[in-house]
């Protein structure tokens, strides 16, 4: 038999016939490989096949409707951004950069759940995990360990032990019998993920995929992995921070707005039930530049601190410099300050910091950065039972910003006395301890503040 190859772009999965250098699909160069497409007989995941049933078409009030049957995880942060658990039958993708935690916390999930959990590694092995599983302080009978790549092992394994949920760390290393691509390459990514969600939607049962990601932070193979799955979660977080962000950025059985916050400890990953006081420093003193924000994160309203430092410039060119803002939304807010407010930041550096590594895109956040790089350019301290929640326009107007009655309550729960929002803001509950002052532009926020 003629051994049939094709040539595949390692970046975005595109198909050539013949060798490029350049990708036209993802316009990246040097990434098409020769891979090997002459499949064996193709074979279901028990090795046999199935009789054939003929699908029949229904009308829309024909069809009945079933309620997902849920395993909750134990871990409330995931199983909020799940929606309430792991579905049966379901595929999970959870992507991340190298060392941010992604086989720590499906291996503590693995050793909390009740339920039986098959984790499949093809990256370490058995007595690797077991040091792991010591350094977090979990012990479960229900949690078995294999060190496998190849997939028709795998469901041997899985064949013995009828586990519930099934996790594999991580997709990238699989290899499947049926393709005679080496692990790793865009086919045998495909073909490993194809046999897995076949296995899951026969058997019932979740697996829970790890998946690398390229140095752009897509998650690495073909982008067909994305719509093959039924939920794509991205764990991230910098690694000089503490602090892990889980976000659900394709679920089809629940919300994609959920988040959920940890903390990495000596210990694993320790859930944060209130991010708000951690994203809060701790301050002696009031201090200059720092203004407090009620944002929102997904369903989460969250306390920010904002930090700013306005001083002279040193050289000709004045810097602007941003750290989990906007650099864009930067530059817009100081020509609003400079055009419509008299603010002369023109020939002074601006450094914006938000505290806590977060990276904030929500524009209720506006407020406090012009009201921070204020109290820096005047060195006159916010008090600090003050906090922000307004969009700025580029008239220098204050807008109003949506699900206000949430960012209240977060802002009474924490303590804080006033919050200054858009006049434009209908609050439907007036019951508030909060002070709430209303404003409708920057010169009124500078004379309420300064």
């Amino acid at each position: 038999m003629k051994t049939k190859t094709t040539f595949f772009c390692q970046n975005c999965g595109a198909q050539f016939p013949k060798w490029v250098g350049k990708c036209n699909s993802c316009n990246e160069w040097n990434t098409i490989v020769e891979e090997i497409i002459q499949k064996k007989e193709k074979r279901n995941w028990k090795q046999f096949t199935p009789l054939k049933r003929v699908s029949k078409a229904l009308k829309i009030h024909e069809i009945s409707i079933s309620n997902e049957e849920r395993i909750p995880t134990d871990n409330n942060e995931l199983n909020r951004v799940l929606g309430g658990g792991l579905v049966k039958g379901s595929v999970v993708l959870l992507g991340g950069e190298p060392g941010i935690g992604k086989s720590t916390l499906l291996l503590q999930i693995a050793l909390l759940m009740e339920n039986k959990v098959l984790y499949v590694s093809g990256e370490e092995s058995q007595s690797q995990i077991k040091l792991r599983a010591e350094r977090l302080e979990g012990t479960n009978d229900n949690c078995l360990i294999l060190t496998e790549t190849n997939t028709q092992n795998i469901f041997k394994i899985i064949e013995d032990t009828a586990p519930d949920v099934v996790v594999i760390d991580s997709i990238q290393t699989l290899h499947t019998d049926t393709i005679e691509a080496s692990p790793g390459s865009i086919s045998q990514i495909r073909e490993s993920t194809a046999e897995l969600i076949k296995f899951a939607k026969e058997t019932n049962t979740p697996v829970i995929l790890i998946g690398h990601i390229t140095k752009e932070g897509a998650i690495a193979g073909p982008k067909i992995l994305e719509h093959m799955v039924d939920v794509v979660l991205q764990f991230e977080g910098d690694r000089n921070h503490t602090y892990r962000i889980l976000r659900a950025q394709k679920n089809r059985f629940g919300s994609t707005a959920e988040l959920g916050i940890y903390e990495m400890q000596n210990t694993g990953l320790r859930e944060v039930s209130n991010p708000s006081e951690i994203l809060i420093s701790e301050k002696d003193s009031d201090l200059t530049g720092t203004a407090i924000s009620a944002t929102l994160e997904g369903m989460r309203p969250l306390m920010i601190e904002v930090q700013a430092l306005v001083s002279t410039a040193v050289y000709g060119t004045p810097q602007r410099s941003a750290t989990g803002y906007n650099i864009k939304r930067l530059n817009m807010l100081l020509a609003v300050l400079e055009k419509r407010a008299g603010f002369r930041l023109g020939a002074k550096d601006v450094f914006l910091n938000i505290a806590g590594g977060l990276k904030v895109e929500d524009p209720a956040i506006d407020l406090a950065v012009v009201c921070s790089i204020l109290s820096s350019n005047e060195d006159e301290p916010i008090p600090q039972n003050v906090c922000f929640a307004a969009e700025v326009g580029l008239a220098g107007e204050i807008r109003a910003v949506n699900r206000i009655e949430q960012r209240i309550i977060e802002a009474e729960k924490l303590g804080f006395e006033k919050i200054i929002l858009s006049k434009f803001n209908k609050i439907a509950n007036h019951n508030f301890k909060i002070e709430i002052i209303k404003v409708s532009k920057i010169e009124e926020v500078v004379r309420v503040l300064f």
